[in-house]
């Protein structure tokens, strides 16, 4: 298995790799700050070099304890060393959408108590998908106030990998109707944006909610008798 270094370091841009395996147009590396994509958060994109060459990375995916690098052209030989290189204004853009999208469902969570029934984000927009039955402009806008209160808060954002065991005896760990973890998975990735939610996710996130700046929700709507979804823009 290959060194995921976004798992520990969401901040490194730029990495040193060698080529272990070729597939078509991808390709498998040692180690790569690249991510997947997974959890609603869209896969990162970027550029790998060496010896004078470059090629686009236009999709990055996960097969088994693999990840993928599909380029934009014929990829370079198994052995090859090269640097990874990432579009750091895209996953910096992740980064704060998906710490806001913690932050909405852990005040959701806390305030009222709904759990997360679906979810998406793209560079600084999102959706969120609530048990709610009701949903009206007053509770949206409180809803709203009150994450950009905890997001000034400047709260810390500390990641961890637990042992399985430990992980599960934390309480409410799981905030997603469906348990999405896959079973019998040794270790558990958890995020904790200090002081407001603790949830496990493999995600990349900001290390601090004042690196966020401030989420507007741009429309809220109904998508089932008990399914409410919001829609956040970040800025």
């Amino acid at each position: 298995m290959s060194e995921w270094i976004f798992q520990t370091d969401a901040y490194v841009r730029e990495f040193q790799a060698q080529v272990t395996a070729v597939e078509g147009n991808a390709i498998g590396l040692d180690r790569t700050a690249f991510y997947p994509g997974g959890g609603g958060q869209p896969s990162d994109r970027g550029v790998c070099q060496a010896a004078g060459q470059q090629w686009s990375v236009v999709n990055v995916r996960k097969a088994g304890d693999e990840i993928w690098h599909e380029l934009d052209s014929d990829p370079p030989s198994v052995g090859t060393a090269l640097e990874g290189h990432l579009d750091w204004g895209r996953r910096h853009a992740l980064m704060r959408t998906h710490t806001a999208l913690h932050m909405l469902c852990g005040v959701v969570w806390r305030d009222y108590g709904a759990q997360v029934t679906g979810g998406n984000m793209e560079p600084l927009q999102a959706r969120m998908d609530f048990e709610f039955e009701r949903m009206q402009k007053e509770l949206v806008q409180e809803i709203e106030e009150k994450v950009n209160v905890e997001i000034s808060a400047a709260r810390l954002i500390q990641v961890t990998i637990l042992p399985r065991e430990e992980a599960f005896a934390i309480p409410d760990l799981i905030r997603t109707k469906i348990n999405l973890l896959p079973e019998g998975i040794p270790q558990v990735r958890v995020v904790d944006i200090v002081g407001l939610d603790l949830q496990a996710d493999g995600g990349t996130h900001v290390a601090n909610t004042s690196e966020v700046g401030q989420i507007r929700i741009a429309k809220y709507k109904s998508k089932g008798r008990i399914n409410k979804r919001l829609e956040i823009v970040v800025s």
